[in-house]
């Protein structure tokens, strides 16, 4: 009876967590700044009756709620960050809230909530069928700076997990088989010597010319680098006026790779190229590493475990309003993006707008994709169970204004509701853990790692981006 009390409990208490997800989409705060999400999250948890852990490594809104105790201990994964200039009312035209806002272009208001649904779900269910273990929420901050949960993994925060669930909004309901790579975020900061760009530019030592020499070396390094990594960059001060030789400038580089091994020799390439480039130029830099996830290790036992709940949690329906709102909102997509998506999708019907199938894409399992995910540092602590569910049209993509709407409207808030069914009920059944998958889990996880133990990819001092993170409490509730 345990499934049918989940989910007649997810389903009778739907509007609440509809409401969470709402006042969050409605209230969207980019990484770090997440104080409105993370106080709700946690005022709900605490009257649900969890234990509170919260200023996780130094980072204010990160924070673990935990009911029950013994083993097994079971997480699941909450995020909560907006995107900058995403701001989109939930509409199928081009309606900012507030022109360059903020908005969840990448679903993270449902992403969080669900987990939230998710494990009071199941502490309903533990109370009334006495299990032992331990369930735990995970309230993740900063995911879209992709350190987040690195800055959490760096105080063992999830050392002692014996698995974790999360999930992502997506444009299907799949098994998430692929591996995210490896990123580090490395700024360099050029210092050079000012003067009049007219009168006297011979005295001038510009900064930003070694900023725009150290891109055109990484340019040229783009050739000779591994297959499918990746090198972006923005100028983040470019100096003051054109008739200023600038003494100050800087550039912000994201480096992907396939595992963490290739981003770390990536780096230090690309730091020698910044070394030239001051070189050249008779100027000096340092850098500062801001963030450096790793690359996500698929667990097929758990994503397997967590397809197989589909059944158990129902099927998705979508009403005629829903569809035509689907099919307006896919209007705006340029048609070369559509083309794209549709030949990527693995859903039976790439002309379906809504999809409803649930697909366990093992066939892909371990291939690489370009984007990246601080998930990957959970992954290479505990084994890991990924799922994405259906929270917008085929078509519409992540980080743009269609995504947002989307995931404020009716079509993600039931794509959530589904995904709290199928990590609640998947917990469950780790929690009872008749047919040996913890340890099935365990093993490949040992495999997958191969003997390599998890390192945090950012130095032992940095510091997150908050204010007064030498003040920061960590207050168990």
């Amino acid at each position: 009876m345990g499934k049918l009390n989940i989910t007649k409990w997810i389903d009778e208490n739907e509007a609440k967590f509809t409401d969470i997800a709402k006042q969050i989409w409605d209230h969207p705060e980019v990484g770090y700044t997440e104080t409105f999400a993370s106080t709700l999250q946690i005022k709900t948890l605490k009257e649900a009756g969890f234990k509170i852990t919260s200023g996780i490594g130094d980072v204010p809104t990160a924070f673990v709620a935990e009911y029950g105790k013994g083993k097994p201990v079971i997480g699941i994964l909450g995020e909560f960050d907006a995107l900058p200039g995403l701001s989109q009312q939930a509409t199928p035209n081009y309606d900012p809230v507030v022109q360059n806002g903020p908005g969840h272009g990448c679903g993270h208001n449902l992403l969080g909530t669900a987990g939230v649904e998710a494990v009071i779900a199941l502490k309903e269910v533990i109370d009334t069928e006495m299990l032992a273990g331990t369930i735990r929420y995970y309230g993740c901050p900063a995911e879209e700076l992709l350190s987040g949960k690195t800055f959490m993994a760096r105080v063992g925060i999830f050392d002692d997990l014996d698995c974790a669930l999360t999930w992502h909004p997506g444009t299907t309901n799949m098994t998430a088989n692929f591996r995210f790579q490896a990123l580090t975020a490395i700024e360099f900061y050029f210092t050079g010597r000012t003067s009049h760009a007219g009168a006297a530019p011979h005295l001038g030592r510009s900064a930003l010319d070694a900023v725009e020499l150290m891109n055109v070396g990484s340019n040229y390094l783009r050739e000779h680098v591994p297959d499918g990594s990746r090198i972006h960059y923005q100028i983040t001060n470019g100096g003051m006026a054109p008739n200023i030789v600038p003494d100050t400038a800087s550039v912000y580089y994201f480096l992907r790779s396939a595992d963490r091994k290739q981003v770390e020799e990536l780096k230090e390439r690309l730091i020698k190229v910044a070394q030239g480039a001051a070189m050249m130029t008779e100027t000096s830099v340092h850098w500062e590493i801001k963030s450096g996830c790793y690359d996500t290790l698929p667990n097929l036992a758990l994503n397997e475990l967590m397809y197989t709940q589909a059944e158990a949690a129902g099927s998705m329906v979508f009403t005629q309003e829903e569809e035509k709102f689907s099919e307006e909102l896919r209007q705006t997509v340029d048609p070369a993006v559509l083309a794209a998506a549709k030949d990527q999708v693995i859903s039976a019907d790439a002309n379906k707008i809504l999809d409803t199938g649930f697909y366990h894409n093992s066939k892909h399992f371990g291939i690489t994709m370009g984007g990246s995910s601080d998930v990957g540092d959970v992954s290479w602590i505990t084994p890991v169970g990924q799922i994405m569910t259906t929270c917008a049209p085929l078509g519409v993509q992540f980080h743009t204004w269609q995504a947002t709407a989307s995931f404020g409207s009716s079509i993600g808030m039931k794509g959530m509701h589904y995904a709290a069914k199928v990590m609640a009920l998947s917990a469950y059944e780790l929690l009872l853990d008749q047919n040996g998958i913890l340890e099935k889990a365990k093993a490949e996880f040992i495999a997958s790692t191969k003997g390599l133990a998890y390192k945090p990819g950012i130095p032992s001092d940095a510091k997150p981006p908050v204010q007064n993170s030498d003040a920061v409490p960590v207050s168990t509730i």
